[in-house]
């Protein structure tokens, strides 16, 4: 086994509208994850889950630190300053970081610890661009931010905590949109950001898509960090999320999109996130997210 997987929870919830994703790693792991991650020959350390603030003992509406309405957004800063420190120790010590969701606001977390001391590209794999900001968001839920937030994006430029040092814009690919706020997407339109909708994976194929966002990831980068949201799938064929879209990646082109991802050699960090088990089918989103973890980390049917 040439490569060490450090497993790392993060049961966040209090980003999004709907609760549930919180047992979200717990799920994933039950649908197998050391063992698809074993099968894909990378050794996997699990670390346990983060300490994530309870919903029931914060206010969501509490006075926030910047203009526009966020919610829980002291506790997303606790949450992320955590996180930020786990990757980028799990880097530091050799080993992979693979974090498991949690609602896509851990993302901010994730990026920023990977993002620190190297210069890092994003595939960011989802039905929704995640590019509003608190002053732009319709629901306030700050899992349909990260991506701002990394970058530096509005309310978010100059935040500390938010905004990853190694990350650039032009680094940045979003593959399979299909689901945009008007403000997200003017932002998105004015931005270095490439983005490829479900209508470029139809005409062109999910591979060459995907080799396209390889190539805008790792341009000048030392790596990239690959974002996988469990709502790009169909529902489908992933029933189990917070927020699902018709229209989605099938099963076969998400085991391609990703087995290209480990193809590249390039993957210096993961996310697995928005598996909500409450609305799942017999935990079937939440092995699913395991098995593409394992192809993001190299398994093949022959191997």
């Amino acid at each position: 086994m040439s490569r060490t997987v450090r497993i790392i929870g993060v049961p966040m919830d209090l980003g999004a509208d709907r609760r549930g994703v919180d047992m979200g790693p717990s799920a994933i792991r039950y649908g197998g994850l050391a063992r698809e991650l074993n099968e894909a020959g990378v050794e996997a350390v699990d670390t346990g889950d983060l300490s994530i603030p309870r919903a029931e003992e914060r206010d969501p509406d509490a006075t926030q630190p910047m203009a526009g309405k966020a919610k829980f957004f002291r506790e997303v800063e606790e949450t992320t300053r955590d996180l930020t420190e786990t990757v980028a120790d799990t880097l530091e010590a050799g080993e992979t970081p693979l974090t498991l969701g949690g609602d896509h606001s851990i993302a901010i977390g994730s990026m920023v610890g990977s993002a620190r001391d190297a210069d890092v590209g994003v595939v960011w794999l989802d039905a929704h661009g995640d590019y509003n900001t608190p002053s732009t968001s319709p629901s306030g839920n700050v899992h349909g931010m990260p991506l701002a937030a990394a970058l530096g994006v509005g309310d978010f430029e100059g935040v500390d905590w938010a905004n990853a040092e190694g990350l650039r814009e032009e680094n940045v690919a979003i593959v399979g949109l299909r689901a945009l706020d008007e403000a997200e997407r003017a932002a998105i339109r004015d931005s270095d950001v490439t983005a490829y909708t479900m209508s470029d994976l139809d005409e062109h194929g999910v591979t060459t898509v995907v080799e396209e966002a390889l190539s805008v990831a790792t341009d000048g980068t030392d790596g990239v960090h690959v974002s996988l949201d469990l709502d790009w799938l169909d529902p489908k064929t992933a029933p189990g999320v917070g927020t699902p879209v018709r229209g989605g990646a099938t099963y076969r082109e998400a085991h391609s999109a990703l087995e290209t991802i480990a193809d590249s050699d390039a993957v210096r960090s993961v996310d697995v996130v928005e598996v909500n088990p409450i609305l799942d089918e017999h935990n079937e989103t939440a092995e699913l997210a395991a098995e593409l973890a394992a192809s993001a980390f190299g398994k093949r049917i022959l191997r």
